[in-house]
């Protein structure tokens, strides 16, 4: 898990000296082993990044890690608004087994706002991979994709407590 969240870090130290190619296959085999919900999806995903490298875009394929995570991420949370319990439903009642209608519908809104989060971040992360230099590349998807992460967690986190604190 560390290995996966330090993806951009290990690529800009490592890149220079190994090259595009052994850490393609080592993101390919990061991805498909992390995501055991999405089993399928993710080792889809790490196909095609190797088959970018395939096609002559290993480097492309190297940096595309943090796009293929946010678009396995996207389709998870988005499925899950058309089949069973949304993600963040599913989170709250492990809390709150027995949750009320309002909170059903904030747990729905919020699995929203986290599909928009990954196409926002995952657009993001395809402009770095294509664009910017490499220490941009790992700076966005080493260090500022995660700070905002964070802020989507904090500012989910302020927004339910003060839903909370209205209703009771």
């Amino acid at each position: 898990m560390a290995c996966a969240l330090m993806w951009p870090l290990l690529v800009l130290l490592l890149h220079d000296d190994v090259g595009s190619w052994p850490l393609l296959i080592i993101g390919a085999a990061l991805l498909a082993w992390r995501m055991p919900q999405a089993r399928y999806l993710a080792a889809a995903a790490a196909v095609l990044l190797v088959a970018l490298g395939g096609l002559g875009h290993a480097e492309l394929g190297m940096r595309a890690y943090p796009v293929a995570v946010n678009a396995v991420m996207l389709a998870i949370f988005l499925s899950s608004l058309w089949r069973g319990m949304p993600v963040i439903e599913r989170l709250a009642r492990l809390r709150e087994p027995e949750l009320p209608a309002a909170g059903v519908r904030y747990t729905r809104n919020v699995t929203w706002a986290w599909c928009g989060f990954f196409i926002l971040n995952g657009a993001i992360a395809s402009w770095t991979a294509l664009y910017a230099s490499l220490a941009t590349w790992t700076l966005y998807n080493g260090a500022i994709s995660y700070g905002l992460i964070a802020v989507m967690f904090t500012g989910e986190w302020l927004v339910r407590h003060q839903l909370r604190s209205r209703l009771t």
